[in-house]
């Protein structure tokens, strides 16, 4: 921890960074969000396996990091959210200096592009043992049942948006559920808007999505709405092969794609 702490400080004290995104203790010493961009707050920092929260999501937060050099403490799915936010355009390599820990829990430094990915080739797929039920229950079900399960799930959505406001890749300047001219999604939560709010936020992270699992952890009524992307982003691999910095599947468009899809 010491060298963790030591390095934040020195990237401060030498003007390498202005800001670091990071995490600390919060309530019952569970991690959240820290932002540090003086040298004594950096005590407070902690980063071990237990830190596991996607950060990337503070990355596109202009009030936040606009015009600064920033650091961060970045976990599995952040560092996918990170290489996904460099592919869209949306970070720069001489502003962003990114750490993060080894399979062993030792300190990385990643200064670019290139060794983030190959970072990310060395990292184990972090377990979510207690998902793979549910997943696997959904997939045995029809295509009539399975719309059954969603509209009874998505039912009970109130539209508080918590999902979109914590995904990395919802940097938007105006969502789609914003627009009234036209109205395209009800603003009201009722079973065919909501049906309609989720499966426009799926499809526009399609070949986008990390699969951090953060929307459906933050859904203040439990709705496994991770799942939706989650299955989205199977679909994509399978038919479109892995998104790639040349594009994601809803941005680029070759001849040969397939369509079997199209009824």
């Amino acid at each position: 921890m010491n060298e963790f702490v030591n390095l934040v400080k020195s990237l401060l004290e030498n003007k390498t960074i202005d800001i670091f995104i990071g995490y600390e203790n919060g309530t019952s010493n569970k991690p959240r969000a820290a932002f540090v961009s003086n040298i004594e707050d950096t005590n407070k920092l902690i980063f071990n396996e237990g830190c596991y929260r996607n950060l990337a999501i503070y990355l596109t937060r202009k009030d936040l990091v606009e015009g600064k050099k920033v650091g961060i403490a970045a976990s599995y799915y952040a560092l996918k959210n990170i290489l996904l936010l460099f592919d869209e355009n949306q970070l720069k390599e001489e502003n962003l200096f990114v750490i993060a820990l080894s399979e062993k829990g030792e300190i990385k430094q990643l200064r670019s592009v290139v060794e983030i990915r190959q970072h990310l080739k060395e990292l184990p797929l972090p377990a979510k043992q207690d998902e793979k039920e549910l997943i696997n229950k959904i997939n045995a079900m029809s295509a009539t049942e399975r719309w059954e399960f969603w509209t009874k799930e998505l039912s009970r959505c109130f539209k508080c948006y918590a999902c979109r406001s914590v995904c990395p890749m919802c940097y938007c300047t105006k969502c789609i559920v914003e627009v009234n001219r036209p109205q395209w999604i009800q603003p009201w939560a009722s079973p065919i808007s909501n049906m309609e709010w989720q499966i426009n936020r799926v499809m526009h992270l399609a070949g986008r999505c990390s699969d951090c699992g953060a929307c459906g952890a933050v859904c203040p009524v439990g709705i496994p709405i991770h799942l939706l992307s989650h299955a989205m982003m199977d679909w994509v691999k399978e038919n479109f092969g892995e998104s790639t910095e040349k594009g994601n599947v809803l941005s680029t468009f070759k001849p040969d794609d397939k369509d079997n899809f199209i009824a």
